[in-house]
């Protein structure tokens, strides 16, 4: 549940939701879409500054989910203030099973961003696929 002192902030070209500004004294701090702050204290206009900066491009970007198994290669597929839901990355193919985890919001810090030395889809059972490496 959302506390009744964030204020909505909308992106100016389609009004899509894409974050929230809240107090913080006589200052504000911007609120990512995953529930996180993404500034400090900061004046209002820097926070909407941080939030039309960040916008919603991190949908299109894949994420790393730590399971029990290991991490998992995830996209966002959904956000509201009661849950965030994930799934194995299908790497675009409409008919590859995906997997679906609902995760509470605002978003653990097991749903993180994707690091140096994370899987990155092209290897599968220890064995990397050949065209994902140049042989030379």
């Amino acid at each position: 549940m959302l506390p009744a002192e964030w204020i909505e902030h909308r992106r100016p070209g389609d009004r899509e939701v894409v974050g929230w500004i809240r107090p913080d004294g006589d200052d504000w701090v911007a609120v990512s879409l995953l529930g996180h702050d993404l500034t400090g204290p900061v004046d209002w206009l820097a926070a909407e500054e941080a939030l039309d900066a960040t916008s919603l491009a991190w949908f299109a970007d894949p994420w790393m989910l730590e399971t029990e198994g290991g991490p998992l290669r995830v996209r966002i597929v959904e956000v509201t203030p009661d849950q965030v839901v994930v799934q194995t990355d299908d790497f675009g193919a409409i008919d590859a099973p995906v997997e679906r985890h609902v995760l509470p919001w605002p978003a653990p810090s097991r749903l993180r961003a994707r690091r140096s030395g994370d899987p990155d889809g092209r290897v599968l059972a220890g064995v990397q696929d050949e065209t994902s490496s140049e042989s030379h």
